[in-house]
């Protein structure tokens, strides 16, 4: 069975790819899930908020100490060094392991920037391709809480992200979005139009709990539940035909079916970490296998005869695809459950 796929312009030997995460944090990891049957990895995320804290720490105690007499310096407190070129220790950690593990392993390796605002992504972006990765995933992370900026700054902010950082450098260019956006399909567009060479659906916003006991909000992270999956699968099956971009399923996937469902909709790879973190990384060549026999009791002679087999066709209108379905969901529903009347 040729299970083979492009994914951002890289070509794969299957659709399976390890995604940010707690496994993707160090070279062993890395090539644990590779020996695991992964087909590409993603780096964990470069955060702008730790680059940003680092380098104010290291100010602060710079300041603090600046007027020390050279016979104290002993007692001077150990602060992260400035390195060359203006890079501070977390940066160099991660383009570090990164170059690490471009060596270690024969996938491709892709870098992840996770950031809000303008300043850095284009720095980042070139010293993570000059670090060997293959392409870079930027994860876009912004929820405007303030009620300031209007839906369409917001999209405007994402969109010049991505034009600043494809100027920057040659590898291929992946966004992982929010799906909450007033109109999705347009902004999948102006991203396409921006650049993006691929879009990850969907990055998932950790909301806090509320602690009883203590009164606190309590963040906290769970695995996702292939529930999670039929968000990113709809928007996937109605892109599919529109978009010339690659699409990632993310989230969601705890099994075969759940990556056959997201090929049938229209993915070029996807996605799993709650997965990979719950069952090792050798769940990635389980989920692997069970697709080739699924496509084989299927009676499809590879991949690409199965993908978008239940994407939205091009004559079927969207929006009345999308109603009529909430129309019949609600119907089923009262098939199922009965009519409820409130007292």
């Amino acid at each position: 069975m040729d299970l083979s796929t492009s994914y951002m312009g890289l070509t794969l030997a299957h659709p399976i790819v390890a995604s940010a995460g707690p496994l993707t944090q160090s070279v062993d990891g890395v090539t644990a899930l590779a020996r695991g049957g992964a087909a590409a990895i993603v780096l964990h995320s470069l955060f702008e908020e730790q680059i940003r804290q680092e380098r104010a720490t290291a100010l602060e105690l710079e300041v603090e100490f600046d007027d020390i007499n050279a016979e104290g310096l002993s007692y001077f407190p150990s602060v992260p060094t400035r390195l060359p070129n203006d890079e501070d220790v977390t940066t160099r950690s991660y383009l570090s392991l990164l170059s690490k593990a471009v060596e270690a392993v024969d996938v491709p390796v892709i870098a992840s920037l996770n950031g809000a605002t303008m300043g850095g992504w284009t720095t980042f972006a070139k010293k993570m391709e000059d670090a060997g990765a293959a392409g870079l995933e930027l994860n876009i992370y912004y929820v405007p809480g303030d009620g300031v900026p209007t839906g369409v700054e917001v999209e405007d902010r994402h969109c010049a992200i991505v034009e600043a950082v494809k100027q920057s450098i040659t590898i291929p260019v992946a966004v992982k979005l929010s799906p909450y956006f007033s109109s999705f399909g347009q902004v999948a567009r102006r991203l396409g139009d921006a650049g993006a060479d691929a879009l990850v659906l969907f990055n998932r916003f950790y909301q806090p709990d509320i602690d009883l006991e203590t009164m606190e909000a309590a963040p906290g992270i769970e695995f996702s539940t292939p529930f999670d999956a039929r968000l990113p699968r709809t928007w996937i099956s109605t892109l599919r035909r529109t978009t010339k971009e690659s699409l990632a399923g993310s989230s969601g996937v705890h099994s075969a079916a759940d990556v056959v469902k997201y090929i049938l909709a229209g993915a070029d790879v996807v996605m799993t970490t709650s997965a990979l973190v719950e069952n090792g990384p050798g769940f990635a060549a389980v989920l692997r296998d069970g697709l080739d026999a699924w496509l084989s009791r299927a009676g499809f002679a590879s991949l690409a005869e199965a993908r978008g087999k239940l994407a939205l066709s091009d004559d079927i209108d969207a929006t009345d695809y999308q109603r009529q379905g909430y129309v019949a969901a609600l119907q089923r529903a009262k098939q199922m459950y009965g009519s409820f009347t409130a007292n």
